[in-house]
């Protein structure tokens, strides 16, 4: 296992950031650890990446334990956190040379440098100084450094964050590059990038774990006894109405004209819903299975237990 968490808990004076999580990350996955704000999500990799200690419990990287051998997890983690702190003054590549050298590098450093500038796309802004960057080159800098010693694990917080949609696509299809050799553990509020890149997601809300599945098995067990269809019609039509269709046990209006229509698990009603609008001379525009979107089951998961 590249992570592996067990029975961490965190607090600040009375508050408690984190309850009592585990689990386990293998190696060579790209993992979306998700969470509402003040959740607990970044006091997680904080533990992780040895920026604070746990209250209790214990979490080893790579092996290593965070207590015990500080130093060599950290040489074997790359972390972007989310305030992404960098040093304004400093030019790029001055900075990235800064950096190598914090991490003992200190041959073939000019070569070193410029692939990670031509990996991260800073190559137009390299002879800047940082402040002088917009957010998004910031991020890019602050990935830069991250993956400048080669680490095994990547810990990335927020890492599109501020960057423009071809950025955004840039550094996604970067990230999933990365993936191939390296763990990455990715915290975002974009679910459309986690269904891009992960397999797997970790969500926690109010300092516990509400579920660690894969994207596919979270899904499926969302509409574990339901079976649902999208329809837009042409005209208006009353919810009673469709309550009438055979087989229909529920219906909610997703926007003018726009049904979701329920059913029971294993109860496909499309061809009946068909046959009713023909009866009733009503055009059906579009109508397809609605597959439930990670957002909604993220948007479950966490109001449950609010």
């Amino acid at each position: 296992m590249s992570i592996e968490v067990k029975n961490i808990t965190k607090l600040y004076g009375e508050q408690k950031a984190l309850d009592n999580v585990s689990f386990e990350i293998r190696s060579g996955q790209i993992v979306g650890f998700l969470g509402p704000n003040g959740a607990g999500k970044s006091t997680m990799m904080k533990i992780l990446t040895g920026f604070i200690p746990p209250t209790s419990g214990t979490a080893k990287v790579c092996g290593y334990e965070i207590l015990t051998h500080p130093m060599d997890v950290k040489r074997c983690v790359g972390y972007l956190p989310e305030s992404n702190p960098l040093y304004g003054d400093m030019y790029v590549k001055e900075y990235l040379h800064f950096v190598a050298g914090m991490h003992g590098i200190h041959t073939n450093v000019n070569a070193l440098v410029a692939r990670m500038i031509e990996m991260t796309g800073l190559g137009i802004e390299q002879k800047k100084k940082i402040r002088m960057l917009s957010k998004g080159y910031k991020q890019r800098v602050g990935l830069a450094q991250a993956l400048i010693h080669d680490p095994k694990v990547l810990i990335l917080d927020e890492p599109t964050s501020g960057l423009d949609p071809n950025q955004l696509i840039e550094i996604r299809n970067l990230i999933k590059e990365l993936g191939k050799q390296k763990t990455v553990m990715l915290s975002t509020h974009i679910m459309q990038e986690v269904e891009a890149l992960c397999e797997q997601v970790i969500i926690i809300n109010r300092g516990k774990i509400e579920a660690n599945q894969t994207i596919a098995s979270i899904q499926q067990a969302a509409h574990s006894n339901k079976e649902y269809v999208e329809v837009e019609l042409e005209g208006a039509v009353s919810e009673n109405l469709l309550m009438n269709i055979p087989g229909v046990t529920a219906v909610k209006k997703q926007a003018e004209n726009i049904w979701l229509i329920e059913s029971s698990k294993g109860q496909d009603i499309r061809a009946d819903l068909f046959q009713w609008a023909v009866a009733h001379q009503i055009t059906v525009l579009t109508l397809k299975k609605h597959e439930t979107s990670l957002e909604e089951v993220f948007q479950q998961v966490t109001r449950k237990t609010k």
